[in-house]
């Protein structure tokens, strides 16, 4: 019988905070899970807290894998996965006990294809932000509402949703392999694709601001790939006539500093910048020739 869940995990060494991050998906209230461990070339000790915890519990799968990044690690996740539906973690981040529970139980009660929950990101000096609050129990069936209560594309966060397998799969809805910001594309396909998302209150997904992931610094190549990202979206939402916020449709923002003060910011979209001093007061507009 196949499990309710399967929860995905890439990994790349995260050893510092790995068993922190299974010991919570170990843990959850809903047993009938499997969770899918995809080692993505880790060279720290990330294998073997992997495999210690493992033999003390069958439901864990380990796949070892070259570093291909993390969107080879999901869909490399994804294609072993049995579960009803899925749900992704990454191994520095942890959830709630109840998690999956709310999230299975929530989604099976409204049948719906997507479940949604509040993140909370959580930083090394013990300061807590709330990235995205979910206040009530409630389902959303157009697309634009599901963009809107998800905050996508702003926000598109894939590890704080499970996503029935099924409906992946009939859309063949997979993460671009060797490129940052792999969530947009993803993101943006299961919710216009996948049917009714439902809201969960009452549980969190916890993001741990690591500031020495690679994934935090923003060089030359993955700032490429966010500009490569955000032009997806646009052409994916014109094509679907997604009619979002102008302000998502930003392919970029620059922003200038003086001792560390933001004195100016410029926001452009495909055909004009907008200059803001001091972050907040307009001062110029220039139109881009395409």
């Amino acid at each position: 019988m196949s499990p309710k869940v399967s929860v995905i995990i890439p990994i790349f060494n995260v050893g510092k905070f790995l068993e922190r991050c299974i010991r919570s998906v170990v843990d959850q209230t809903l047993w009938d899970i499997e969770i899918i461990c995809v080692n993505d070339g880790s060279t720290d000790n990330s294998l073997e807290i992997l495999e210690k915890i493992a033999a003390d519990d069958g439901r864990i799968v380990i796949v070892n894998q070259e570093n291909k990044g993390q969107g080879s690690a999901r869909n490399h996740g994804m294609d072993i996965a049995r579960g009803e539906y899925i749900g992704f973690v990454d191994g520095d981040d942890w959830v709630e006990l109840n998690y999956f529970e709310q999230l299975y139980n929530t989604a099976k009660k409204h049948d719906a294809s997507m479940s949604c929950c509040g993140i909370v990101r959580k930083y090394p000096s013990s300061k807590i932000l709330a990235k995205l609050e979910i206040r009530e129990e409630k389902f959303y069936t157009s697309t634009l509402e599901k963009f809107e209560i998800t905050e996508t594309p702003r926000k598109c966060y894939v590890y704080n949703k499970i996503y029935r397998r099924s409906e992946l799969l009939q859309h063949k809805i997979r993460f671009p392999e060797g490129k940052s910001f792999e969530d947009i594309a993803f993101t943006i396909r299961a919710i216009y694709f996948l049917g009714k998302l439902v809201t969960v209150p009452g549980t969190t997904y916890y993001y741990w601001v690591n500031y020495q992931s690679t994934t935090r610094v923003m060089t030359d190549n993955k700032q490429q790939d966010l500009l490569a990202a955000r032009q997806d979206f646009i052409e994916f939402s014109r094509k679907h006539h997604i009619n979002c916020n102008e302000k998502w449709y930003i392919k970029r923002k620059i922003v200038y500093r003086i001792f560390n003060i933001p004195v100016m910011k410029v926001y452009e979209w495909e055909t004009i910048k907008k200059y803001y001093l001091f972050s907040v007061i307009p001062v110029f507009e220039k139109r881009i020739s395409l």
